[in-house]
């Protein structure tokens, strides 16, 4: 089978599972992409943690029982019961500053792990985006701009805590409408063409939509819905309408390795499944990626009905 021959190697020692074209593995991605060749992979799709502790296990235990710690389970909205999110808006600067050297060291990681011209689509948010994108520049990537995936989630707009009569007309930040997602590449060798590095590495560029039109940097998104949170259980889900689109643009010709460094329960190598991608998922949390068993083929099965989506999303 081609898909052992391509992608088991990548497994090293560690504890994992090939499925039709991926393959999702229980490691650290920090260590993992230390261990792997240099330039072997084509691109990065990820959504990773930002308070950096907030998946840590007494964090998440915290989250599950509602007791506070990092997670901050928010007030209902205009009646919809909001989810858990974590207090990224208290972080102190020494915080702050322990963000931005995570994401450097984990960049400069990527950066290795990826071939020339490969590109880097990094979920993030209004509050820490400029600080985790500059770690990024400086570990060597060019900035590309943003994917703003216009979406509301019910976050933001609450009325001062605990002086909510008394100001009524007071809301202490605006309601969150969109995400932002970072948009990188690695470096093209000096001299080298947009048009030779596809041909050589088959990076340099973005996919085109189905339907030939170019990939845009605003994208129409649903919250995730009901039936993907029910398959798989995780904080921050993202719906596969919306995933889809961003891990068929990131292979420019359609071909070669998508990486996810921070799995979750898996629904970025599902949407790489769903179009036929070969994905590479890595978990450090063991619950997480016992999950990603179960939940990627069930996600990769579900039909996308969005308007800006063609074969071979639906």
């Amino acid at each position: 089978m081609q898909t052992d021959k391509i992608l088991l190697p990548f497994a090293l020692d560690h504890e994992h599972f090939l499925f039709e074209k991926s393959l999702v593995i229980h490691a650290d991605c920090f260590e993992w992409m230390k261990s792997i060749p240099e330039g072997s992979v084509h691109a990065a799709v990820t959504d990773p943690p930002y308070g950096v502790k907030e998946y840590d296990l007494d964090q998440l235990e915290k989250r599950t029982n509602g007791s506070g710690g990092v997670w901050r389970i928010p007030p209902s909205f205009d009646g919809h019961e909001r989810s858990p999110l974590p207090r990224f808006t208290a972080l102190d600067q020494e915080e702050r500053e322990r963000i931005q050297q995570y994401f450097y060291e984990w960049a400069s990681l990527v950066l290795r792990t990826l071939r020339p011209g490969g590109h880097v689509f990094l979920a993030s948010n209004t509050f820490l985006s400029q600080i985790v994108f500059a770690a990024i520049v400086e570990a060597g990537f060019e900035f590309r701009g943003q994917i703003v995936r216009l979406v509301r989630t019910l976050r933001g707009g609450d009325r001062p805590k605990n002086a909510e009569s008394e100001f009524p007309d007071v809301c202490t930040m605006p309601r969150g409408c969109y995400e932002p997602w970072g948009l990188f590449r690695k470096p093209l060798p000096k001299g080298m063409k947009v048009s030779d590095c596809l041909k050589e590495f088959k990076t340099g560029g973005l996919r085109r939509k189905p339907d030939g039109k170019p990939f845009e940097d605003v994208i129409e998104s649903e919250r995730t819905p009901h039936r993907e949170r029910q398959i798989a259980d995780h904080p921050s889900l993202k719906p596969q309408s919306f995933l889809r689109q961003v891990v068929y643009a990131s292979l420019p010709l359609g071909e070669g390795i998508v990486v996810d460094p921070f799995m979750g329960s898996g629904s970025t190598v599902a949407a790489a499944e769903a179009i036929g991608y070969y994905a590479i998922g890595l978990e450090r949390h063991e619950e997480y990626y016992a999950t990603s068993l179960k939940a990627i083929p069930e996600l990769a099965q579900l039909t996308v009905k969005e308007s800006q989506l063609t074969l071979p999303f639906t």
